[in-house]
């Protein structure tokens, strides 16, 4: 049985001239065996209203193509749907797709998505709103907001804009006093960041930030208690000589659910790099096996 697939492309992820990524997309689809219709898109209400008019049209797959940002919208989409994701990693980080095991080559991802399988894995999600990697608060969201400050006022790059708005943000380092609810138990904290993320991370080594499971039905939480810039900096050297657990004032913690609060009327929220100021108090929770995705089937190896 032929598979139907739908990709909807982010024309702004750096793949190229858009008629000749078409064509060789469609030929890579048709060769696995595939019925293929692909859609560009330029910016998020786009994105939206593509995955909608997608999904009414009930295909096997829908493929985002793009960075995670793409790859989000696409997933939160599609949970709770029998449609399954197809993931085409063409943005900076992709940390969805490596996570998830399938590959950035881009032959290879299409092998993946025509003849490969569906298997189950979880979101986390916070006041509604899903993310497939993580959610941030303190930190990370200042850096955001300041990378795209950059991008927009001074045009610079993505990866120069980040570095500047990192020392921006460490220049006038702050904390946000918050109140975390997990498992019946309660935690008043002063902190520079809390990090949430869907599924345990791992947080020391040279694979720092890799999940190896998506499918646990758990979050995982991180914090640091009052550090200062150069306790953080501690905290990055214990991180790559894989000591970070045994940090001091740095915490871990595994919670289906959990509740953030604050004093604050707003927070300013990161769900998978993208910002949204949010009424506290934040209700997370992970959703098991929510959401479909095609992967390579296990054994199989894809096309050189």
């Amino acid at each position: 049985m032929t598979r139907r697939i739908v990709v909807i492309l982010n024309a702004g992820s750096g793949s190229g001239n858009d008629d000749a990524v078409v064509s060789r997309l469609r030929t890579l689809f048709e060769t696995a065996g595939a019925s293929v219709d692909i859609r560009f898109v330029r910016h998020g209400a786009q994105l939206a209203a593509q995955v909608e008019a997608a999904k009414a049209e009930q295909p096997d797959v829908i493929v985002a193509g793009g960075g995670d940002g793409t790859v989000s919208a696409v997933a939160a989409s599609l949970v709770g749907s029998e449609i399954a994701l197809g993931v085409l990693a063409l943005g900076t980080l992709n940390h969805f797709a490596k996570d998830l095991g399938v590959p950035l080559d881009v032959a290879r991802a299409v092998h993946c998505i025509a003849a490969g399988e569906a298997v189950r894995v979880d979101v986390g999600e916070v006041n509604g709103r899903v993310f497939v990697n993580n959610s941030s608060l303190g930190l990370y969201p200042d850096i955001v907001r300041d990378r795209e400050r950059q991008q927009k006022r001074l045009g610079r790059g993505k990866l120069a804009a980040m570095g500047w708005a990192v020392l921006a943000v460490l220049r006038r380092y702050s904390f946000m006093r918050v109140t975390l609810r997990v498992a019946g138990r309660e935690r008043q904290v002063r902190t520079p960041f809390v990090f949430i993320g869907n599924n345990e991370y791992r947080m020391e080594g040279l694979s720092i930030g890799e999940r190896s499971h998506l499918d646990q039905g758990t979050l995982s939480l991180y914090f640091a208690q009052r550090p200062g810039r150069l306790r953080l900096l501690q905290f990055a050297l214990r991180a790559l000589f894989g000591k970070l657990r045994q940090a001091r004032d740095f915490e871990v913690l595994l919670t289906p659910d959990l509740v953030v609060e604050s004093r604050h009327r707003k927070l300013r929220v990161a769900t998978d790099g993208e910002i949204a100021m949010m009424t506290p108090p934040l209700r997370y929770r992970s959703r098991p096996a929510s959401l479909r995705v095609m992967r390579a089937e296990a054994g199989t190896a894809s096309p050189a």
